[in-house]
């Protein structure tokens, strides 16, 4: 029987986690400024993370009509740039221990995607033991990849330097895939959602472009969020580019290993990467609850809410499935095993709370 596809947003994070949540973070740093231990981590409840869900993200999905999101920690919020190595590492075990249990409160509609325990000028290689455990005890399927985690003051190598190897092999390793994603700039020429989140995008594609990653790594991906930053507006730009290097076709270049989301927040923009970019390397996704949260007045509806603009472009059910579904499991390489597995997780959930309902 063939399987009749899914909704998948392929960019959610966990904007509306718990006070105490954000609370303990600035907690942690202020006690690194003074010199001191750390506090412990709060106690947070299913019941408070439960209310936080039903009340934002999974009210959001049920009115949009999407069955399914790839759920990260607040990418704002990961803040490689504040503290040391050892509060990123601290900060990012407690945001992935939070997304987990989100997705095991709610196994139908979120799949988790790790953040890495990053720190400007401290080797990737601090990231490895996190990703293992998140894939391997949390069944993530992919990684946020911050590749300015200074916050806009880019103290790190290129992308395309073997600096990052580490976690390009252990992306192939685990077949996973990595979300190129900024966090929040303390750089003050740059707006974090307005120019620094499409300046990591832009710039990480640029570098992956001009890098023998790919040669290196055959099978790797990455997923360009935002739309892909400023690439599908200058797509001839960068072919131009390529050409000029000697690099070869831009097609034949990065489309077997770069990918773009849709958190493009207007009909055009949509019409544009549609347009520019093969249909087999776009995937879907809105980033709600997020960056952008108010109502288009031109529209009456949410700016955020992408599906609408996928529903409007003149593309085939078939080409439209891929969008929604199936480049999302393609990218995403763990993905279909672990929808089977926590749907299946889901099942045996409601059965026994049916059962338990039922004795006397």
């Amino acid at each position: 029987m063939r399987q009749i596809p899914m909704i998948i947003d392929c960019h959610g994070h966990y904007t509306t986690a718990p006070r105490q949540h954000e609370g303990w973070r600035n907690e942690q740093i202020e006690a690194h400024k003074a010199g001191k231990p750390p506090p412990p981590r709060p106690r947070m409840t299913d019941d408070e993370i439960r209310e936080t869900i039903v009340g934002g993200q999974l009210k959001v999905q049920r009115e949009r009509g999407t069955d399914l999101t790839i759920f990260s920690p607040r990418a704002a919020g990961m803040g490689h740039h504040l503290g040391d190595a050892s509060t990123s590492e601290a900060w990012a075990s407690a945001c992935n221990e939070v997304i987990h249990r989100v997705c095991t409160l709610f196994p139908k509609n979120f799949i988790g995607v790790a953040m890495l325990p990053q720190s400007a000028r401290v080797s990737p290689k601090n990231c490895l033991p996190e990703i293992d455990r998140c894939v391997n005890e949390y069944g993530f399927v992919g990684i946020n990849l911050n590749p300015d985690p200074s916050g806009g003051h880019r103290q790190d190598p290129s992308l395309s330097d073997r600096y990052w190897y580490p976690i390009y092999e252990k992306m192939v390793e685990h077949d996973i895939p990595a979300m190129v994603h900024v966090s929040a700039a303390c750089n003050p020429a740059y707006h974090t959602t307005g120019s620094h989140y499409l300046n990591g995008d832009t710039v990480g594609f640029n570098q992956l472009m001009t890098s023998s990653v790919f040669k290196d790594f055959p099978t790797i991906k990455f997923i360009i969020p935002h739309g892909g930053g400023a690439v599908p507006y200058h797509w001839g730009r960068f072919r131009g580019l390529a050409q000029d290097a000697k690099l070869g076709l831009l097609t034949d270049l990065v489309l077997k290993n770069i990918f773009f989301d849709t958190c493009v927040y207007h009909l055009p923009g949509q019409q544009l990467l549609a347009k520019v970019i093969p249909i087999d390397n776009i995937l879907f996704a809105s980033e709600m609850i997020g960056a952008v949260r108010g109502i288009d007045p031109e529209t009456g509806h949410h700016y955020d809410d992408t599906k609408r603009y996928i529903d409007q472009l003149p593309l085939s059910a078939e080409d439209k499935a891929k969008i929604f579904d199936g480049n999302a499991r393609r990218v995403y390489g763990r993905l279909s095993r672990i929808i089977e597995k926590q749907s299946a997780t889901a099942e045996v959930s409601v059965a026994s709370l049916w059962h338990r309902e039922e004795e006397p």
